[in-house]
């Protein structure tokens, strides 16, 4: 898809590194949001109502935090800047629904994830995610089928994390 945005519309090349880190979060919330909402509809029709419900609960600040905190380690050292630089970033909006802590470390999250995103390096967004689902769903990292199995029935089943 990304190759056909750029050539539809002329675009050039992004360099994710001369972005700042809320225009790193802006995009990445928005790639984030389509893997969710690609991976609901994967499962089969739903009603749109229940499936926003559930794209909801895996795109709010909390899910992310908790995300984000169990996948630290699995981030390189240029991964973990870009995050530092989102939480750190100075927002202006005002967290709903979180602590202030919570949004920041859920704008790191985006951030990293439109860094990768605009990066084009797709399979790494991708392996971040599916970390970030496994651990919110608690899954057995060691046992990669119980994982497959469950992180989008769990993750997704529309129950509070």
């Amino acid at each position: 898809m990304n190759e056909a945005l750029y050539k539809e519309f002329n675009l050039a090349d992004l360099d994710a590194d001369r972005y700042p880190p809320l225009d790193l979060a802006y995009i990445g919330d928005c790639a984030y949001e389509l893997v969710i909402r690609t991976c609901l509809l994967s499962e089969g029709a739903s009603a749109v109502d229940k499936l926003n419900r559930r794209a909801s609960n895996l795109a709010k600040a909390v899910t992310q935090a908790k995300m984000v905190t169990g996948i630290m380690d699995l981030l390189t050292e240029e991964e973990q800047s870009i995050y530092r630089r989102g939480r750190n970033a100075k927002s202006y909006s005002p967290a709903k629904n979180a602590t202030l802590g919570e949004y920041h470390k859920a704008t790191g999250f985006e951030a990293v994830i439109g860094w990768l995103y605009l990066k084009k390096e797709y399979a790494r967004m991708f392996e971040i995610i599916h970390k970030g689902f496994e651990i919110v769903a608690g899954c057995d990292k060691d046992d990669p089928e119980q994982a497959k199995e469950q992180r989008i029935e769990n993750v997704t089943a529309g129950e509070e994390l």
